[in-house]
């Protein structure tokens, strides 16, 4: 597996992502009051901890195999998806990364809201992919379980240290048909169009929020009021990287229309493309058209909006993108 060092500067700092512990305060969220239905519960919700999502590996082992010797050491799994056989809740698993099953490669802990980010996308075999924020790694992986093996994806990430963990999740997971690019997001060179691209991009993480635990924010109002700048030029550049019959995934773990339905909306204006439709087997809100005054093209109902108390999972965004 090869990895090339960064090849332009950042225009965003990795303190940006430096932590810092809030208060759980149930009114962090009021601001959405009028846009997250059944608020009370959605409030509610962010009492509870995050349930244990497994993601079962194809690449290196059958699911159903998996699932029945992680039974017989006596852990409840439950299938959280009828359409998808990979995808389990374990009850009671503190430490799954202390399972023999996940040194073998066999399981990836992974939000579910997350895991369904590529089957969202669902490349096709023999296509060729790119994850233009890759690390850790778990989406890449991924989409290569969803493609056998087959064509071939480029998994990019700017910073050295998270190349790292994205390359060692890929060798986990028997990952053999990608490449780790330290390219800028924005900035990934144009010379070659894709079949399929990830843009799963840095955000406020609001969808992480939970009171049971721990909670990241950046440090300076001013700093997260430049992600919304940033990820209208990764999906951007994603679009211009596209094929003429290529689709796009954007994604976020926030709640936030700016950098949402704001930044689609923005590629809406800016290029020919259009919104198709998500398939995710599970419920989900539609986007919004219209947010603190600001109106959105009505295509953005055609994106997907997945809430904690919906799904006890991580919150996530999702719009799948392709030409007109």
């Amino acid at each position: 597996m090869k990895i090339e060092k960064p090849k332009i500067a950042a225009t965003f700092n990795a303190d940006d992502f430096n932590p810092r512990i809030i208060s759980p305060v149930n009114t962090a969220f009021e601001i959405y009051k009028h846009i997250i239905p059944d608020f009370s519960l959605f409030q509610e919700s962010l009492t509870k901890p995050f349930p244990v999502h497994l993601r079962m590996n194809r690449l290196l082992a059958q699911p159903s195999k998996v699932v029945s010797a992680l039974r017989k050491k006596g852990i409840v799994m439950t299938r959280v998806c009828r359409e998808h056989d990979t995808l389990y809740v374990a009850e009671d698993l503190p430490y799954p990364g202390n399972l023999l099953e996940y040194f073998l490669g066999h399981i990836h802990p992974q939000a579910m809201t997350s895991a369904l980010a590529a089957m969202a996308l669902q490349p096709q075999k023999h296509a060729l992919v790119l994850d233009m924020c890759a690390a850790p790694g778990g989406k890449s992986a991924h989409l290569a379980d969803l493609m056998e093996n087959t064509g071939f994806m480029v998994c990019n990430d700017l910073y050295a240290n998270r190349q790292v963990s994205l390359g060692h999740t890929l060798s986990r997971l028997g990952v053999q048909n990608s490449v780790v690019t330290g390219y800028q997001a924005q900035e990934f060179p144009l010379r070659q169009p894709f079949d399929y691209i990830l843009a799963d991009v840095p955000c406020s993480c609001e969808g992480r929020f939970r009171e049971t635990s721990e909670i990241t924010q950046y440090r300076e109002t001013r700093r997260k009021a430049q992600l919304p700048d940033i990820q209208k030029k990764i999906i951007l550049r994603g679009f211009d990287l596209l094929k003429d019959n290529g689709e796009m995934l954007y994604a976020t773990c926030t709640y936030n229309p700016a950098e949402n339905e704001s930044v689609v909306n923005f590629l809406l204006n800016e290029r020919d493309a259009d919104l198709l439709p998500i398939h995710l087997g599970i419920v989900f809100e539609p986007g919004l058209t219209e947010w603190n005054n600001e109106k959105y093209d009505k295509r953005l109902t055609g994106a997907a909006r997945l809430y904690p108390h919906h799904v006890n999972s991580v919150g996530f965004f999702m719009a799948r993108i392709g030409r007109k």
